[in-house]
């Protein structure tokens, strides 16, 4: 590939993004892609400590220093990670990207739109995904998904998900030529397989165009 190509895994917490995009990233760097995987919160040593701050802190954080703080992780990711390894031809796949806090924080915590998305401007410096794949769930079946203990975000229960998930198709619904929604309740190997499809058509590694 001469340029990179910046794919981004969007969804509720249980809806199988993490599995989704190791998948892929496995599927495509044995095909000899380069693949940079990424996640948000994370991907950097500031993101990291962020995360564990923002999902794993015991006491109350104010939404507009949690819009803050993920904006804060989602530049240093953009900065140190995701350019770089766009500029050298690879492909990017991250768990979660701005679109993320225009749900959680934005429909979820009710933040106004306008703030977060001058923050999200700031942090990404213009860079836009060129596929967003939603993964869209029931919130009750997500969070029986879950196997382990909820984190903060998720311990915001059934509603607050319903709300995120609505964020999140209102969005698509805005973009259709960004988003494509993927039904998650699929089983992972048909689910794979479909956005596997997707992401070859999007590469240009089949015939047919996206």
């Amino acid at each position: 590939m001469s340029k990179g190509c910046f794919i981004v895994f969007e969804g509720i917490d249980g809806s199988g993004k993490t599995t989704q995009a190791g998948l892929l990233a496995a599927a495509l760097g044995g095909r000899g892609v380069r693949v940079v995987l990424t996640r948000e919160p994370g991907g950097t040593a500031l993101g990291d400590g962020l995360r564990k701050l923002l999902l794993y802190s015991p006491g109350d954080i104010d939404p507009g220093a949690e819009a803050l703080l993920y904006a804060a992780a989602r530049a240093q990711l953009v900065a140190q990670s995701i350019r770089p390894a766009l500029a050298g031809g690879a492909v990017v796949i991250s768990d979660r990207y701005a679109d993320s806090t225009l749900a959680y924080q934005g429909a979820g915590r009710g933040l106004s739109g306008d703030f977060l998305e001058r923050i999200n401007s700031f942090a990404c410096r213009g860079l836009r995904p060129d596929l967003v794949l939603l993964l869209d769930l029931d919130p009750a079946l997500a969070l029986s998904r879950l196997g382990r203990p909820a984190d903060r975000l998720e311990g915001e229960g059934e509603g607050f998900l319903r709300r995120v998930r609505q964020g999140y198709l209102e969005l698509a619904g805005r973009d259709p030529g960004r988003y494509l929604v993927l039904d998650a309740t699929l089983p992972s190997d048909l689910l794979f397989s479909r956005v596997l499809t997707i992401v070859e058509r999007k590469l240009g590694i089949l015939d047919s165009g996206f």
